[in-house]
């Protein structure tokens, strides 16, 4: 089994926490992983993409050649499309459907969700509004990585025991937060 993914968004999103949980969950199962970050400004409001492979078998280079991503997962709608270059044929496109608008000439709704419509293999939703009902309106990273897990092809299980460890020193309130946020988004993706 192989997976290429792009995690894309903006400074302050959660990208890489997203990296990490799914990183711990793939060595968990025993498999080899790589893992590029490409920062813009990565501080808040700056582009930030990482790219991230799992394997069964050996990894040579940790970046994605244009084309052969598997998954785009994307906490920034317009974030997820600059990315589209680099999705397969048959790769998915998880992202929330919320725009940042950190940028003057950012695109207009009615372009942006044309060109999310044009995606073949697509999943967006309002992460930001499933974080605020569950009471954790900083977890809509964990909801958009619960909406991916499954087409990640490891156990689901892998990935609450990643979140538990990576946030165990939040303590047990942040936890349960992520652990929640992730059981809304995995919940909405398969509606």
């Amino acid at each position: 089994m192989k997976k290429d993914i792009i995690l894309a968004g903006v400074g302050g999103q959660g990208i890489l926490s997203i990296a990490t949980v799914i990183g711990r969950a793939a060595v968990a199962n025993g498999m080899y992983l790589k893992q590029a970050e490409v920062h813009g400004m990565s501080q808040r409001g700056g582009d930030v993409q990482s790219h991230l492979r799992i394997s069964t078998e050996p990894i040579c280079s940790d970046l994605i050649p244009e084309g052969k991503a598997d998954l785009i997962i994307s906490v920034e709608p317009m974030e997820s499309l600059r990315y589209l270059p680099m999705l397969n044929a048959d790769g998915w496109v998880i992202t929330n459907n919320v725009p940042f608008k950190n940028v003057p000439d950012y695109p207009s709704d009615a372009d942006l969700e044309k060109a999310m419509k044009s995606v073949k293999n697509m999943i967006a939703f309002n992460a930001d509004q499933l974080a605020r009902e569950i009471g954790s309106p900083r977890s809509a990273n964990m909801v958009i990585l619960g909406a991916a897990a499954d087409k990640l092809g490891l156990p689901y299980e892998e990935f609450e025991k990643a979140v538990a460890a990576i946030f165990a020193a939040k303590g047990e309130d942040i936890v349960s937060a992520n652990l929640k946020a992730m059981a809304s988004g995995r919940e909405q993706s398969q509606k």
